[in-house]
């Protein structure tokens, strides 16, 4: 099991204004733009920085594995910051879902073999659950398994994977009769075809992947695959909101700052009652969404994971929405343009609330979270 040594309060706040402090110097949205408009859609340069220079990338993997030995909460910190520069760098496949997949399968010869790549950003990697950026559901794996030669072969259609068409690894959920297998599969190994996605958010990168009896090897123990995927995926939602809450603060601080410049009528229209109460309800969701990313953070290793992921997982995509809709709105007619960065949150924020779980998706499952609790008291 991972251990962790969390920064204090203090420390956290530092750390996360540091990491805010060098994506404004290596990733403004000048940059931003630039790269996904690349022929990667991402740069291979800035995401090694991250790693040797800033150090983020092993933030939440055990020492061990070469990486800091913190936790959650810090990861989050580092989500937040990397979701309000919108930068374009695969983290969210390399690290959120692919790293803590790993220590959640705990097959330390895997960890051993991968992490420390992962870790220095020589490495990318991501995760298949399903076929369809959703979260951990067994009913919901597409690809297949069969024993060849000592090795396994997995078959079958990812139609949308995060970081997919960037990743040198993938791990993926495969079914080999009544078993469900973690296999690890080099993103160049034959019988593997990967096809960029053209999406609305050009931030991130999503790829559709067919496997043709691809040659892999399985991660972990089969008979605890499936509590350990299911534990990452809810790692991965809080990931996910962090980031949204991130981008959802940019948003309302776009937003006030050009309320508080913008004259119309002699008056800065900031001063304007319906502007005020605007950004002051902006402010309310996202302060409430933070508390449940906190809150999230401090679950990880307790029973109480799985609930404040839900929780997360139904309120920030929507309030991230919410807040990208409303700040564009007090922009007024420029927040509608190209050349405004307002659209590109915007299109985060609705590309969002379709990954890893719907709002709707979370709902449900929070209650059906509750009222197993409640009917087992």
């Amino acid at each position: 099991m991972q251990t962790t040594e969390s920064m204090s309060p203090t420390e956290l706040a530092e750390f996360r204004d540091t990491v805010r402090q060098w994506l404004t110097r290596h990733s403004p949205i000048a940059t931003v733009r630039d790269t996904m408009d690349g022929p990667d859609g991402w740069d291979r340069a800035l995401h090694t920085a991250l790693a040797t220079e800033l150090g983020v990338l092993g933030v939440a993997v055990p020492e061990e594995y070469g990486g800091a030995g913190a936790g959650l909460p810090e990861l989050a910190s580092v989500q937040e910051e990397l979701g309000a520069a919108l930068t374009c760098s695969p983290v969210f496949g390399s690290i959120v879902l692919a790293a803590q997949t790993l220590l959640a399968v705990d097959d330390r010869s895997a960890c051993a073999d991968l992490l420390p790549g992962l870790v220095d950003g020589s490495v990318t990697a991501t995760v298949a659950l399903n076929g369809e950026l959703g979260p951990w559901d067994p009913a919901a794996v597409t690809l297949t398994a069969q024993d060849e030669a000592g090795r396994v072969q997995v078959s079958g259609v990812l139609e949308k994977v995060v970081d997919g068409d960037r990743a040198d690894v993938l791990l993926v959920a495969a079914r080999r009769g009544d078993e469900i297998l973690l296999v690890r599969v080099a993103g160049d190994a034959d019988g593997v075809r990967r096809d960029a996605l053209t999406t609305l958010d050009r931030t991130r990168g999503i790829a559709r992947v067919v496997l043709d009896a691809a040659p892999g090897d399985i991660v972990g123990d089969p008979a605890g695959t499936a509590s350990a995927l299911a534990r990452a995926s809810d790692l991965a939602v809080v990931g996910l909101a962090a980031e949204q809450i991130g981008a959802a603060q940019q948003c309302l601080d776009l937003a006030v700052d050009y309320a508080r410049d913008r004259i119309q009528f002699g008056r800065a229209i900031g001063s304007f009652q319906a502007v005020k109460h605007r950004c002051a309800d902006m402010l309310v969701e996202v302060e409430t969404a933070r508390s449940a990313v906190v809150h999230a953070t401090l679950c990880t290793e307790s029973d109480e994971l799985a609930v404040a992921a839900a929780v997360c997982g139904m309120v920030c995509s929507d309030t991230f929405a919410d807040v990208a809709y409303n700040a564009m709105r007090v922009f007024g007619g420029i927040g509608f343009t190209w050349e405004h960065d307002a659209h590109l949150y915007l299109r985060r924020a609705t590309a969002d609330r379709l990954m890893w779980g719907t709002p709707d998706h979370h709902g449900e499952r929070l209650a059906q979270l509750v009222g197993d609790t409640t009917g087992s008291m």
